[in-house]
Protein backbone atom coordinates (compact mmCIF):
# COMPACT_ATOMS: atom_id res chain seq x y z
CA UNK A 1 0.00 0.00 0.00
CA UNK A 2 1.27 3.46 -0.92
CA UNK A 3 1.28 6.14 1.80
CA UNK A 4 2.01 9.73 0.79
CA UNK A 5 3.11 12.35 3.32
CA UNK A 6 4.68 9.58 5.37
CA UNK A 7 7.21 11.68 7.29
CA UNK A 8 4.71 14.08 8.89
CA UNK A 9 3.41 13.38 12.37
CA UNK A 10 0.18 11.87 11.10
CA UNK A 11 1.91 9.95 8.32
CA UNK A 12 4.33 8.37 10.79
CA UNK A 13 1.46 7.24 13.01
CA UNK A 14 -0.38 5.70 10.06
CA UNK A 15 2.79 3.95 8.89
CA UNK A 16 3.49 2.52 12.35
CA UNK A 17 -0.10 1.32 12.80
CA UNK A 18 -0.29 -0.40 9.42
CA UNK A 19 3.20 -1.89 9.61
CA UNK A 20 2.38 -3.22 13.06
CA UNK A 21 -0.57 -5.06 11.51
CA UNK A 22 1.61 -6.71 8.87
CA UNK A 23 0.87 -4.38 5.95
CA UNK A 24 3.70 -3.87 3.44
CA UNK A 25 4.10 -0.18 2.65
CA UNK A 26 5.64 2.10 0.08
CA UNK A 27 6.36 5.30 2.00
CA UNK A 28 6.64 8.60 0.19
CA UNK A 29 7.43 12.22 1.01
CA UNK A 30 9.82 14.98 -0.06
CA UNK A 31 12.27 14.14 2.75
CA UNK A 32 14.53 11.26 1.81
CA UNK A 33 16.61 11.11 4.99
CA UNK A 34 13.49 11.07 7.19
CA UNK A 35 11.94 8.35 5.03
CA UNK A 36 15.03 6.18 5.52
CA UNK A 37 14.91 6.69 9.28
CA UNK A 38 11.20 5.89 9.40
CA UNK A 39 11.37 2.67 7.40
CA UNK A 40 14.21 1.35 9.54
CA UNK A 41 12.07 1.74 12.67
CA UNK A 42 8.99 0.00 11.29
CA UNK A 43 8.28 -3.69 11.89
CA UNK A 44 9.69 -5.51 8.88
CA UNK A 45 12.14 -2.73 8.10
CA UNK A 46 13.63 -2.32 4.64
CA UNK A 47 12.96 -5.97 3.79
CA UNK A 48 9.20 -5.41 3.82
CA UNK A 49 8.78 -1.71 3.08
CA UNK A 50 10.01 0.64 0.35
CA UNK A 51 10.56 4.38 0.12
CA UNK A 52 10.10 6.85 -2.73
CA UNK A 53 11.08 10.50 -2.59
CA UNK A 54 8.50 12.59 -4.43
CA UNK A 55 7.39 16.23 -4.42
CA UNK A 56 3.72 16.12 -5.33
CA UNK A 57 3.76 19.85 -6.08
CA UNK A 58 5.69 19.08 -9.27
CA UNK A 59 3.74 18.45 -12.45
CA UNK A 60 3.49 14.74 -13.26
CA UNK A 61 4.87 13.66 -9.86
CA UNK A 62 1.62 12.06 -8.68
CA UNK A 63 1.30 9.71 -11.63
CA UNK A 64 5.00 8.85 -11.58
CA UNK A 65 4.87 8.03 -7.89
CA UNK A 66 2.19 5.40 -8.43
CA UNK A 67 4.09 3.93 -11.38
CA UNK A 68 7.32 3.76 -9.38
CA UNK A 69 5.56 2.14 -6.43
CA UNK A 70 4.90 -1.00 -8.46
CA UNK A 71 2.22 -3.54 -7.59
CA UNK A 72 -0.16 -1.93 -5.10
CA UNK A 73 -3.30 -3.03 -3.28
CA UNK A 74 -4.23 0.47 -2.24
CA UNK A 75 -3.40 4.09 -1.52
CA UNK A 76 -3.54 6.38 1.48
CA UNK A 77 -3.45 9.95 0.18
CA UNK A 78 -2.18 11.80 3.23
CA UNK A 79 0.21 14.48 1.91
CA UNK A 80 -1.10 18.03 2.29
CA UNK A 81 -0.05 21.67 2.49
CA UNK A 82 -1.65 24.21 4.86
CA UNK A 83 -2.97 26.62 2.22
CA UNK A 84 -3.85 29.23 4.84
CA UNK A 85 -4.16 32.98 4.50
CA UNK A 86 -6.50 35.63 3.16
CA UNK A 87 -7.03 34.95 -0.52
CA UNK A 88 -5.84 38.39 -1.62
CA UNK A 89 -2.56 37.91 0.25
CA UNK A 90 -1.73 34.39 -0.92
CA UNK A 91 0.74 34.23 -3.79
CA UNK A 92 -0.61 32.54 -6.90
CA UNK A 93 2.24 30.01 -6.78
CA UNK A 94 1.31 29.05 -3.21
CA UNK A 95 -2.33 28.64 -4.22
CA UNK A 96 -1.34 26.43 -7.14
CA UNK A 97 0.90 24.25 -4.94
CA UNK A 98 -1.85 23.74 -2.37
CA UNK A 99 -4.41 22.79 -5.01
CA UNK A 100 -1.98 20.40 -6.67
CA UNK A 101 -0.75 18.63 -3.52
CA UNK A 102 -4.02 18.57 -1.58
CA UNK A 103 -6.52 17.83 -4.34
CA UNK A 104 -5.10 17.27 -7.81
CA UNK A 105 -2.39 14.82 -6.72
CA UNK A 106 -4.76 12.50 -4.81
CA UNK A 107 -7.13 12.48 -7.78
CA UNK A 108 -4.34 11.73 -10.24
CA UNK A 109 -2.86 9.02 -8.02
CA UNK A 110 -6.28 7.37 -7.81
CA UNK A 111 -6.71 7.65 -11.56
CA UNK A 112 -3.32 5.99 -12.12
CA UNK A 113 -4.00 3.20 -9.63
CA UNK A 114 -7.65 2.35 -10.30
CA UNK A 115 -7.14 0.30 -13.51
CA UNK A 116 -4.86 -2.15 -11.68
CA UNK A 117 -7.31 -2.43 -8.77
CA UNK A 118 -10.20 -3.06 -11.19
CA UNK A 119 -8.17 -5.85 -12.77
CA UNK A 120 -7.60 -7.40 -9.33
CA UNK A 121 -11.21 -6.86 -8.29
CA UNK A 122 -10.04 -5.65 -4.89
CA UNK A 123 -8.22 -2.84 -3.11
CA UNK A 124 -8.86 0.26 -1.07
CA UNK A 125 -8.19 3.99 -1.43
CA UNK A 126 -8.21 6.25 1.63
CA UNK A 127 -8.27 10.02 1.39
CA UNK A 128 -7.13 11.91 4.50
CA UNK A 129 -9.45 14.88 4.45
CA UNK A 130 -10.32 17.05 7.46
CA UNK A 131 -13.21 18.42 9.47
CA UNK A 132 -12.46 21.42 7.22
CA UNK A 133 -13.90 19.26 4.46
CA UNK A 134 -17.30 19.98 6.03
CA UNK A 135 -16.90 23.32 7.79
CA UNK A 136 -15.39 26.62 6.68
CA UNK A 137 -13.20 28.62 9.05
CA UNK A 138 -11.42 31.98 8.71
CA UNK A 139 -8.23 32.18 6.58
CA UNK A 140 -8.60 28.61 5.32
CA UNK A 141 -10.51 29.21 2.07
CA UNK A 142 -7.91 27.43 -0.06
CA UNK A 143 -7.43 24.56 2.38
CA UNK A 144 -11.19 24.13 2.78
CA UNK A 145 -11.66 24.15 -1.00
CA UNK A 146 -9.22 21.26 -1.33
CA UNK A 147 -10.71 19.25 1.51
CA UNK A 148 -14.33 19.86 0.47
CA UNK A 149 -13.29 18.81 -3.03
CA UNK A 150 -11.47 15.72 -1.80
CA UNK A 151 -14.51 14.65 0.20
CA UNK A 152 -16.83 15.03 -2.78
CA UNK A 153 -14.45 13.23 -5.10
CA UNK A 154 -14.06 10.32 -2.69
CA UNK A 155 -17.78 9.88 -2.06
CA UNK A 156 -18.54 9.84 -5.78
CA UNK A 157 -15.56 7.63 -6.61
CA UNK A 158 -16.73 5.17 -3.98
CA UNK A 159 -19.99 4.72 -5.88
CA UNK A 160 -18.15 4.23 -9.17
CA UNK A 161 -15.82 1.58 -7.77
CA UNK A 162 -18.14 -0.27 -5.40
CA UNK A 163 -19.41 -2.67 -8.12
CA UNK A 164 -15.78 -3.62 -8.86
CA UNK A 165 -15.08 -4.64 -5.26
CA UNK A 166 -12.88 -1.61 -4.52
CA UNK A 167 -13.36 0.44 -1.38
CA UNK A 168 -12.97 4.20 -1.07
CA UNK A 169 -12.97 6.03 2.26
CA UNK A 170 -12.68 9.53 3.65
CA UNK A 171 -10.98 10.06 6.99
CA UNK A 172 -11.78 13.47 8.46
CA UNK A 173 -9.61 14.23 11.50
CA UNK A 174 -10.29 17.09 13.85
CA UNK A 175 -7.57 18.98 15.71
CA UNK A 176 -4.64 16.59 16.04
CA UNK A 177 -2.36 16.49 19.06
CA UNK A 178 1.37 16.68 18.25
CA UNK A 179 0.74 16.76 14.48
CA UNK A 180 -1.13 18.66 11.83
CA UNK A 181 -1.64 22.25 10.86
CA UNK A 182 -1.92 23.78 14.32
CA UNK A 183 0.95 21.79 15.82
CA UNK A 184 3.25 22.64 12.91
CA UNK A 185 2.51 26.35 13.31
CA UNK A 186 3.05 26.38 17.08
CA UNK A 187 -0.49 27.70 17.63
CA UNK A 188 -2.90 26.19 20.13
CA UNK A 189 -6.09 24.78 18.65
CA UNK A 190 -9.38 26.53 19.53
CA UNK A 191 -10.28 26.00 23.20
CA UNK A 192 -13.09 23.76 24.33
CA UNK A 193 -13.14 21.36 21.38
CA UNK A 194 -10.31 19.03 22.36
CA UNK A 195 -7.63 17.27 20.33
CA UNK A 196 -7.09 13.77 18.99
CA UNK A 197 -3.79 11.84 19.16
CA UNK A 198 -2.26 10.76 15.82
CA UNK A 199 -2.58 7.10 16.79
CA UNK A 200 -6.38 7.46 16.97
CA UNK A 201 -6.39 8.83 13.42
CA UNK A 202 -4.20 5.93 12.31
CA UNK A 203 -6.63 3.45 13.83
CA UNK A 204 -9.45 5.26 12.04
CA UNK A 205 -7.63 4.57 8.77
CA UNK A 206 -7.50 0.88 9.63
CA UNK A 207 -11.20 0.92 10.54
CA UNK A 208 -12.08 2.65 7.26
CA UNK A 209 -10.29 -0.08 5.31
CA UNK A 210 -11.29 -3.18 7.27
CA UNK A 211 -14.95 -2.15 7.60
CA UNK A 212 -15.14 -0.45 4.21
CA UNK A 213 -16.53 2.76 5.71
CA UNK A 214 -17.37 5.69 3.47
CA UNK A 215 -16.34 8.17 6.17
CA UNK A 216 -14.67 8.08 9.57
CA UNK A 217 -14.26 11.14 11.79
CA UNK A 218 -11.49 10.65 14.35
CA UNK A 219 -12.29 13.70 16.45
CA UNK A 220 -13.60 14.44 19.92
CA UNK A 221 -17.33 14.09 20.51
CA UNK A 222 -17.58 17.84 21.11
CA UNK A 223 -15.94 18.62 17.79
CA UNK A 224 -18.04 16.08 15.89
CA UNK A 225 -21.21 17.58 17.34
CA UNK A 226 -20.06 21.14 16.64
CA UNK A 227 -19.01 20.33 13.07
CA UNK A 228 -22.30 18.56 12.44
CA UNK A 229 -24.23 21.64 13.50
CA UNK A 230 -21.92 23.91 11.49
CA UNK A 231 -22.33 21.72 8.40
CA UNK A 232 -26.12 22.10 8.53
CA UNK A 233 -26.26 25.68 9.82
CA UNK A 234 -23.24 27.57 8.43
CA UNK A 235 -24.52 31.07 9.21
CA UNK A 236 -25.16 30.17 12.84
CA UNK A 237 -21.71 28.57 13.07
CA UNK A 238 -20.09 31.67 11.57
CA UNK A 239 -21.65 33.90 14.23
CA UNK A 240 -20.36 31.59 16.98
CA UNK A 241 -16.87 31.60 15.45
CA UNK A 242 -16.76 35.40 15.27
CA UNK A 243 -17.76 35.73 18.91
CA UNK A 244 -15.29 33.05 19.96
CA UNK A 245 -12.15 34.69 18.60
CA UNK A 246 -11.77 32.47 15.55
CA UNK A 247 -10.26 35.26 13.46
CA UNK A 248 -7.54 35.95 16.03
CA UNK A 249 -6.62 32.27 16.14
CA UNK A 250 -6.69 32.13 12.35
CA UNK A 251 -4.30 35.08 12.06
CA UNK A 252 -1.92 33.35 14.48
CA UNK A 253 -2.12 30.21 12.35
CA UNK A 254 -1.25 32.15 9.19
CA UNK A 255 1.69 33.81 10.94
CA UNK A 256 2.91 30.43 12.18
CA UNK A 257 2.97 29.05 8.65
CA UNK A 258 4.49 32.12 7.00
CA UNK A 259 7.35 31.14 4.71
CA UNK A 260 6.64 27.41 5.01
CA UNK A 261 5.89 25.25 2.01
Amino acid sequence: MLLSGATGGLGRAIAEELAGRGVSLVLSSRKGAELDQLVQRLPGGVERHGVLVSDLAEEGAAQQLVRDAGDLDGLIANAALPGVGSIEKVESEELTRALRVNLEAPMLMARELVPALIEKGAGHIVFISSINGKVGTPRTAIYCATKFGMRGFALALREDLHPMGIGVSNVLPGFIREAGMFHDSGVKSPPGLGTTPPRKVARAVVRAITRDRSEVEPATLRLRLASGIAYRHPEFAARIQRRGGAERIADELVAGHAGKR
